[in-house]
């Protein structure tokens, strides 16, 4: 984090080192609070970082917000303006990682959402590959099951909901696999620890349903209108049965963290031939063209840090 120089923290953009909370701060105690990711990606050619979709990631980090029940002086316009003021002082020249952060920041004890101060903070890191396998990702199917919408709703980035992530990533790690498929209540999968899935069957792209307890992934939005509009496929949301993701022809995870993942094998049995898959492929070669500025009919999906 020592390349770290500003956050937006109360108000006010500030060095990252003052931007601290108390450890009685509801949101650290309780999990009340809501995050968001965004990515920045430095075009070298252009000599220019864009910021991928901000209007889109802090329309869902707003709703996030208002799942918890906070009334924030902010919009989608005017937190994207704060983060590329916060981005330009800090002069990034290299891929970023942008954490938004809502939370309900009073300090003291007692559960509830009403009542107490919300707060804002933002601030970037540099920032490359997610995991350690992207190109051919070792999975596992977890005893873990997702958080329901009628327990903690999953399409919300909650924070507290990420303590199911993290029990699914470290059993998934410890036991020698790179990443993990999570079931939801009915034995459909539903996400990775942190991404959405895909999988391609006789060149049908399907993923599951933003019913089936899914984040709704803007990445994942991304790949399914590249899919349709750029390589002609067929999309299709539906639930996806636990054996689909043996049987199937391609899978790949995405995420704002991890991009797009490709995932060759599940509980040591391969996904096709335990290669990328050529569709995967494409999607992905595009998408990094995409978010790099690199492909002019989406370059309103990007914003300029200048």
């Amino acid at each position: 984090m020592e390349q770290t120089t500003h956050a937006y923290f109360e108000g006010k953009i500030i060095p990252f080192t003052d931007a601290k909370i108390s450890i009685a701060t509801h949101g650290l105690n309780y999990g009340t609070a809501a995050f968001g990711g965004l990515r920045g990606y430095w075009n070298d050619d252009k000599k220019k970082l864009f910021i991928f979709r901000p209007m889109d990631h802090y329309r869902r980090f707003m709703l996030s917000a208002k799942i918890l029940a906070m009334d924030l002086p902010h919009t989608p316009e005017s937190l994207t303006r704060i983060t590329l003021d916060l981005l330009k002082l800090d002069n990034w020249q290299q891929d970023v990682y942008v954490r938004p952060l809502c939370y309900k920041a009073d300090a003291g004890i007692g559960v509830r959402l009403h009542d107490l101060r919300d707060e804002v903070s933002i601030f970037a890191i540099p920032f490359g590959a997610y995991g350690k396998n992207e190109d051919g990702a070792h999975v596992t199917m977890s005893s873990w099951r997702r958080v329901d919408d009628n327990v903690i709703p999953a399409r919300g980035k909650i924070s507290g909901a990420y303590a199911n992530s993290a029990l699914i990533k470290t059993d998934a790690i410890k036991a020698g696999f790179d990443e993990a498929l999570v079931l939801d209540h009915n034995g459909h999968i539903s996400e990775g620890t942190a991404m959405n899935v895909f999988m391609v069957r006789d060149g049908v792209l399907i993923t599951p349903s933003v019913s089936d307890n899914i984040l709704e992934g803007i990445t994942r939005r991304t790949i399914i209108e590249l899919a349709k509009k750029d390589l002609g496929l067929e999309v299709v949301e539906r639930s996806i049965d636990r054996t689909e993701a043996i049987v199937c022809d391609e899978l790949f995870m995405t995420g704002t963290a991890a991009q797009v993942m490709v995932v060759t094998s599940v509980d040591h049995r391969s996904v096709g031939d335990g290669k990328m898959g050529p569709i995967t492929a494409r999607l992905r070669d595009l998408f990094n063209e995409v978010v790099h500025g690199r492909v002019e009919k989406y370059n309103h999906w990007n914003v300029a840090v200048e």
